[in-house]
């Protein structure tokens, strides 16, 4: 009977295990569907029956176990009508609820008061009305944003009790009465646009106690303002140490965030994704974003920008787009449906008179350039051959895939290792593509990115496939020497790298051009010399006598023929 029982229980873990995997929230599911058939978008949501909303609907994210829905973020889809009652109170894992930006109405729903792991609240600029509800039941509320909305009646002194709030907007609507003293500690603008007043202390019947009560609250107001005072200088010098938020890095010394974010949030602010993207944000999501300077390059700057949901995307900054808007988003197609595994797809963009922004994913291994001149010293780690050449084939069949887009006319334009990422089958990815046929003419570069210029784009200032050839060329020298295009010796002579390996190689002194770091590795002696062939012959001078990047793939891959067999993850030059 024991080994009966021990069987009955061991099956019983296999089935569960089995049945792990296929774990759906389904009663969230139901839930949502409902919601969206009451609210009716008029932005496209791909949220349907058939599909799972942990791996497909758009603004939707789930528990580790795809078990329970724990987010919601749908700002600007253009909601319309009230919530309906047993939609959202159902789905009881709620965490983060964004409706922003939308047009809803009526009251907030009485059963939201089921959500009580609620955490983060964002339903401002929609039109909700009515008293605000009792926060009491949320106790894990950190943030709060119902501003620009038309809630009535007074701030209930329920906010008092969340313990975990660290944000607070009730701006611009139709509230009245007294702010609860223990949200003073908020900024005055989290108030305005209301008919609301601090709450005062009452006075004692004393007049001497009266006196000594105010001279009290004059010193500790007075502490208080001190300390506040060297917080603040902390709060900024720890920003400035380690990175600000979004906006300050997107817009110091060149507009205000009113400029650029109209308070209205009309279409015109609205990243566009493309098909298939499960980003659901907003300019102004962006703006609010911590965001780290990844880099500066030809055509703008590179952040890494961390969302309120702990989504990150990388945007990038463009600088003198010299096409309209319409020319703008027709290239910003061709780029945005190109599909390959070694292309970096761009997710969405943005454009208005003062910003043109890009969205990609965020590649969290780096990039070429970081792997090869990156950290130094005993925590380096080198790169190893094996790597460097499935890099170079990776990035060699993308900028193949490119070439053939757009009628076999479209144009990388900045091929360079910053731009070349690494992704999950540690293959080379190309990001950046197309840029040059947007903006203004190339200019001239400086430092280490003149080093990747074909002589004709020196020249001419216009980008051409051949001068992709030859970047590409620059990228594969730099993978084989480790050197960057352009560096400076000890004593400060400056060096291009083409002109070195040609001069070395010209002194058949082959071996002193390869990487240090490649020594240890045995019997790769043969390859790295076909691979130095390979990049010299798309760095020759005349733009005529580089092979294509068709051409280019077919001889990387020869150079390793028995691993090509072996390569499921990636199709060869043949497919």
């Amino acid at each position: 009977m024991q080994r009966i029982f021990c069987l009955v229980s061991l099956f019983s873990l296999f089935f569960l295990f089995l049945s792990r995997p296929n774990a759906e929230p389904t009663e969230d599911k139901q839930a949502l569907l409902h919601l969206v058939e009451k609210l009716a978008p008029s932005r496209p949501l791909n949220w349907n029956a058939t599909s799972s909303p942990c791996t497909s609907w758009t603004g939707v994210t789930c528990n580790s176990d795809h078990s329970r829905v724990i987010a919601i973020h749908l700002p600007g889809f253009g909601f319309h009508g009230t919530i309906p009652p047993n939609t959202l109170s159902r789905v009881t894992c709620l965490q983060t609820l964004s409706l922003r930006s939308n047009s809803i109405t009526g009251p907030l729903p009485s059963d939201l008061s089921n959500l009580s792991d609620l955490s983060f609240l964002y339903l401002q600029f929609n039109n909700f009305s009515g008293p605000l509800p009792d926060f009491s039941v949320w106790s894990n509320l950190s943030v709060v944003d119902l501003s620009n909305n038309c809630f009535t009646g007074t701030v209930p002194l329920s906010l008092s009790n969340l313990t975990h709030l660290t944000a607070i907007n009730l701006a611009n609507n139709s509230l009245s009465g007294q702010i609860p003293l223990s949200l003073h500690r908020f900024p005055d603008s989290a108030f305005v646009g209301n008919n609301v007043s601090l709450q005062t202390v009452s006075h004692s019947k004393s007049a001497k106690h009266g006196e000594t009560a105010l001279f009290w609250v004059v010193i500790a107001a007075a502490s208080v303002a001190l300390a506040a005072f060297f917080v603040f200088i902390f709060v900024c010098w720890s920003r400035k140490k380690k990175g600000d938020s979004f906006t300050r890095k997107m817009l110091k010394g060149d507009m205000s965030p009113e400029k650029v974010v109209s308070r209205d949030l009309d279409a015109n602010n609205k990243i566009f994704f493309f098909e298939g993207c499960s980003y659901a944000f907003d300019l102004e999501d962006l703006l609010r974003a911590s965001a780290e300077v990844l880099g500066k390059g030809t055509f703008g700057a590179a952040y890494k920008a961390a969302l309120e949901d702990a989504t990150t995307v990388v945007v990038k900054r463009l600088k003198e787009v010299a096409v309209g808007k319409r020319d703008f988003e027709q290239h910003m197609e061709v780029v945005g449906n190109l599909k390959h595994e070694n292309v970096v797809q761009l997710k969405g963009y943005y454009y208005s008179k003062d910003e043109k922004l890009m969205v990609y994913d965020y590649y969290t291994q780096g990039s070429l350039s970081t792997l090869l001149h990156g950290k130094r010293g005993e925590d380096r780690v080198p790169l190893d051959w094996e790597s460097r050449m499935k890099i170079a084939l990776g990035a060699a069949r993308g900028l193949t895939r490119i070439h053939c887009e757009n009628g076999g006319k479209l144009v990388h334009g900045n091929i360079r290792s910053s731009n070349i990422f690494v992704n999950t089958t540690q293959y080379g990815c190309i990001s950046d593509l197309g840029l040059a046929t947007i903006m203004s003419s190339v200019a001239i570069p400086i430092s280490r990115a003149a080093g990747y210029r074909a002589p004709e784009v020196t020249d001419t200032r216009k980008a051409t496939q051949p001068a992709d050839v030859y970047s590409f060329g620059v990228v594969l020298l730099e993978i084989l020497t480790g050197k960057s295009p352009v560096y400076t010796t000890g004593g400060d002579e400056i060096v291009h790298l083409v002109r070195w390996v040609h001069s070395v190689v010209r002194e058949e002194w082959t071996a002193e051009v390869f990487d240090l770091e490649l020594i240890r590795y045995p019997n790769i002696e043969e390859e790295m010399v076909e691979m130095l062939q390979i990049a010299m012959s798309c760095v020759v001078r005349v733009p005529d006598q580089r092979p294509k990047m068709l051409e280019i793939v077919k001889m990387i891959e020869n150079v390793r023929q028995i691993d090509i067999a072996t390569m499921t993850q990636q199709p060869s030059s043949e497919n």
